[in-house]
């Protein structure tokens, strides 16, 4: 009998980490033996990993021995202080944080997506794998940004069926993606403009309660003119020039989570709504039609699938080559489940003993 995995969650207390441990008790890795790790301000909370509670612990060079799976899902700069002891010691390392992006060898990946896309004509059979497929020597995986693998599968299902001339998206983004401190000040920006005081501006250097931007102040701790350019270089990543460009413009919006996207695209030829929406249906999408309710940031909560509502750019005719979509996800679910299938492909390389 093999002893069972060991899998570190770095950055434990943080919404992705949270998320993480919920999604963790439900997959493959359930059996594991959990390691929750933060920075200082965070040791000793308590934190359930499917039925086990257990402590946050101190992190230092000798926390991840004998881990055979590290997940970064703190701050960035929690991620750049430990990635390098975690992948010394053997571990396999999933980056939800972003920070080890564009280091050597490192890949952006969303396994989901290859079947998604016409199978590469240099390859020798469509089974055969991609050259940018993860291996033993890859240090570290960063799962990819979930909007830019929400468009790949959504253009990636249409394109099957009907060529795509031209596609753009505005993206609608919630204050989760940026964590805890984004979400607070959201709140006590809102508390504050109602009773009319002075509104705090650490985080965003500027106001997004009741507000919808497309760019935040000069001293921000984030830029979202950084996190559109990591939704378009994703894109680029995943589709792999077998779909057309798509232009994206990020918007903040006033919300906790989850994201809305608006995506129109006009197709090569003709198609009714009822093929378009068979088109796009399928695993990890949940169409959405007109008699129901349609997808919001409150509907998609907890949902691990992208749901969708379909319609033509006029009503009144039968078949159409333009189309709008409109798309929810739950930001936090869908990028965790990506980072446990990120995982999961790491975890068939490994070798079924320890070799620390």
């Amino acid at each position: 009998m093999t002893d069972p995995q060991k899998i570190a969650i770095v950055g434990a207390a943080s919404l992705r980490g949270k998320e993480l441990n919920d999604a963790l008790a439900d997959s493959p890795f359930a059996e594991s033996d959990f390691l929750l790790m933060d920075d200082e301000s965070e040791l000793g909370s308590l934190e359930a990993v499917g039925d086990e509670v257990t402590f946050i612990q101190r992190i230092d060079p000798t926390s991840f021995r004998h881990v055979d799976f590290a997940f970064f899902a703190g701050e960035q700069p929690l991620t750049l202080k430990h990635w390098e002891n975690a992948n010394k010691a053997g571990a396999s390392i999933v980056d939800l944080s972003y920070a080890l992006e564009g280091k050597p060898g490192v890949l952006v990946r969303a396994p989901w997506v290859e079947g998604e896309l016409p199978p590469i004509p240099a390859l020798p059979s469509p089974d055969a794998p991609r050259p940018d497929a993860p291996g033993l020597e890859t240090p570290a995986i960063v799962p990819a940004h979930p909007v830019a693998v929400a468009l790949v599968i959504l253009l990636g299902r249409v394109a099957q069926s009907t060529p795509i001339r031209i596609a753009s998206a505005t993206v609608l983004e919630p204050a989760s993606e940026y964590g805890r401190a984004a979400l607070d000040e959201l709140h006590q920006q809102t508390v504050k403009l109602l009773s009319f005081q002075e509104l705090p501006r650490q985080v965003y250097d500027t106001q997004v309660a009741f507000n919808t931007t497309p760019s935040f102040g000069d001293s921000a701790k984030f830029s979202l003119a950084a996190s559109e350019s990591r939704i378009r270089r994703h894109f680029a990543l995943l589709s792999a020039g077998r779909l057309p460009d798509v232009g994206v413009q990020l918007l903040h919006a006033p919300v906790f989570h989850g994201y809305g996207i608006s995506l129109s695209m006009e197709l090569a030829a003709p198609t009714s709504l009822d093929q378009m929406e068979a088109s796009l249906a399928g695993e990890h999408v949940e169409i959405v039609t007109a008699e129901s309710d349609p997808p919001t940031n409150l509907t998609v909560a907890g949902q691990g699938d992208i749901l969708v509502r379909v319609r033509p750019h006029n009503t009144k005719e039968a078949e159409s080559t333009r189309f709008w979509i409109w798309a929810g996800l739950d930001n936090l679910r869908f990028a965790t489940i990506n980072a446990l299938a990120c995982a999961l492909e790491l975890k068939r390389l490994r070798p079924s003993g320890k070799v620390q």
